[in-house]
């Protein structure tokens, strides 16, 4: 039986899902970058918006809900991208156990 608040025709947006990889820079530290370890459909749903200063400049933080089917062992630690957009995973909800409810934000500007 599916979940009735979750419309299947809502997931329309391919969105690449990115892990971290860390590597020595050989001085003491790490190099983290992240690799695209799957494409998944999703419904990408704009929540809310604030003008910040970060490092001089101005710009704006997005906040959005990402709604994808379940898939396990994804964190606070992986990203979503979307062409040149980066949404960062600020929390993870499961939702009627077949869907996540994901609280993401993106840095614009």
């Amino acid at each position: 039986m599916s979940d009735p608040a979750i419309d299947p025709g809502a997931l329309n947006r391919r969105l690449a899902l990115e892990a971290p990889v860390e590597t020595a820079d050989g001085a003491g530290g790490v190099v983290r970058i992240h690799q695209e370890v799957a494409t998944l459909w999703a419904a990408l749903e704009p929540a809310a918006a604030r003008g910040e200063v970060v490092a001089a400049q101005l710009g704006a933080t997005l906040t959005h809900r990402i709604t994808i089917r379940h898939r396990a062992g994804i964190t606070t630690r992986h990203r979503f991208r979307d062409g040149a957009r980066i949404f960062r995973i600020v929390t993870i909800r499961e939702r009627g156990g077949r869907f996540l409810d994901i609280q993401a934000e993106e840095r614009a500007g």
